[in-house]
């Protein structure tokens, strides 16, 4: 089998792409649908208090420390802003989600797919990890014997 290997194609190592941009307008998306529902406003226009939250996020996404790495922001570890404004944010994205699957549903697979791919690399840097402490112990236990 070894000898056939060399006619295979490569493995290609996993691709991490600039998906700020498509997240910013998820973003303002949902941001969109959820004042619409909750406060009542209409075409481009967001409460203020609706679009002080969003420009907190726009910045703050800016300036993750993650960079292009970054997950999407209602997956990440540690938010980027406070308390209260991150519980403000996930009610948003989470409210506005099931209605995004009805106005934008290309937009909303897109964002299921971005999310698939984050947990997949995650999957991935964890199994390399974890057989990475695998190997360390085969090599310690061969060394005792």
């Amino acid at each position: 089998m070894r000898i056939f290997s060399r006619f295979l194609p490569k493995k290609k190592p996993v691709e991490i792409k600039n998906n700020i941009p498509k997240e910013k307008a998820i973003i303002k998306k949902r941001f969109a649908i959820y004042c619409h529902k909750h406060h009542g406003t209409g075409g481009d226009k967001l409460c203020p208090k609706c679009q002080g939250l969003l420009m907190t996020v726009l910045t703050k996404i800016s300036r993750c420390p993650y960079g292009i790495t970054k997950p999407t922001c209602d997956r990440c570890e540690r938010p980027c802003f406070g308390e209260a404004k991150t519980k403000e944010f996930l009610t948003i994205m989470h409210t506005g989600g099931t209605r995004m699957l009805f106005t934008h549903p290309i937009m909303t697979v897109r964002q299921k797919l971005m999310d698939m791919g984050y947990d997949y690399a995650k999957y991935q840097q964890e199994k390399k990890a974890s057989d990475k402490a695998k190997a360390k112990e085969k090599g310690k236990d061969k060394e005792k014997k």
